[in-house]
């Protein structure tokens, strides 16, 4: 049973794809495609897991965030953490979202991260309190803006709480 941790390849992009289409989630090859390509720009790291030599999930390091906050305080952003339902509940999210803090704290004191609302989200929002992030106090941000007391949205993945975290913390 070894795992490995290791950055994303152009060959990649397929089997990621297909691993998710199996369990009936869209993500197509043209996102990791894209990812492979902000990956030599230096807009991105993607870092795979392989259980047993099958991809297994990844997560990827945003180094400029496109949530204002974030951005304008050079605080890198870990995005898109996901994990084969078949193998969560083995620790691999953990592993990732170290390896991501890692990379992170070389340049940086602080790592961000958001997560969605819904229950769809829940071992993510577990996770990442579990991991030592807390919220970054700006509230909820959604469709380019906070959200304020009253005001009416349609709940999706875009409405996000952001959380951060200073190296050293847990």
């Amino acid at each position: 049973m070894s795992m490995v941790i290791r950055d994303m390849r152009m060959d990649d992009c397929q089997k990621i794809s297909e691993a998710f289409k199996l369990q009936g989630w869209n993500k197509p090859e043209a996102l990791y495609q894209q990812y492979f390509i902000d990956i030599q720009q230096r807009k991105r790291d993607v870092i795979i897991a392989e259980r047993n030599n099958e991809f297994a999930g990844y997560v990827t390091i945003l180094w400029t965030s496109d949530y204002p906050s974030f951005r304008e305080n050079n605080i890198p952003e870990i995005v898109d953490l996901n994990v084969l339902i078949k193998y969560r509940n083995r620790g691999i999210a953990t592993l990732l979202i170290k390896e991501a803090e890692s990379r992170i704290f070389r340049i940086s004191d602080v790592a961000g991260i958001g997560v969605g609302l819904t229950p769809d989200y829940g071992l993510a929002q577990k996770l990442y309190v579990q991991q030592g992030y807390i919220p970054d106090g700006k509230g909820v941000w959604a469709k380019g803006r906070y959200l304020n007391y009253g005001t009416e949205i349609m709940i999706d993945d875009d409405v996000v709480l952001y959380f951060t975290k200073k190296v050293g913390d847990i």
